[in-house]
């Protein structure tokens, strides 16, 4: 991921050099792709104009990757914090995809300011996916498991 500040320096750069056009990927989904127009310089006996670069306006665009429909009800993030899906790190998970779990049982644990947090099940059913990676920081609302 590039920085504001080494973007203004590649634009610059750009700005000064030769080239007419600049593409800069951001990461996966993100680039930045620059194209400039030069103006030809007229000529007369008794002035020069200069030649001035032009650059296009600057596009960002993203490219949404389609997810496929998730079956089931998710059982969302209470808060923001760090995902533990076992009570200790050489233990089992408390739920993998397939476990039958009754309302209340715990799924995950949510570690936020050195409080470990259970996430019980809101509701009986199966869990059909797990959404979230061990160790991973989630936030409020984000979907951890889909029940159904």
């Amino acid at each position: 991921m590039y920085s504001v500040n080494e973007i203004k320096e590649l634009l610059e750069a750009f700005d000064d050099s030769k080239a007419t056009s600049l593409d800069i990927q951001l990461n996966e989904n993100e680039y930045i792709s620059i194209r400039q127009k030069t103006a030809k310089p007229a000529k007369s006996a008794e002035c020069v104009t200069a030649v001035q670069t032009v650059p296009e306006p600057v596009q960002i665009i993203q490219e949404e990757k389609a997810e496929p429909k998730k079956s089931g009800t998710p059982i969302e993030s209470p808060m923001v914090g760090v995902f533990y899906a076992a009570p200790s790190p050489d233990s089992e998970p408390y739920v993998t995809v397939g476990t039958s779990v009754r309302k209340g049982d715990v799924l995950c644990l949510i570690e936020a300011m050195k409080l470990m947090n259970e996430v019980t099940a809101e509701k009986s059913g199966i869990i059909t996916e797990v959404c979230a990676e061990n160790g991973q920081v989630v936030e409020y609302g984000q979907p951890l498991f889909m029940i159904n």
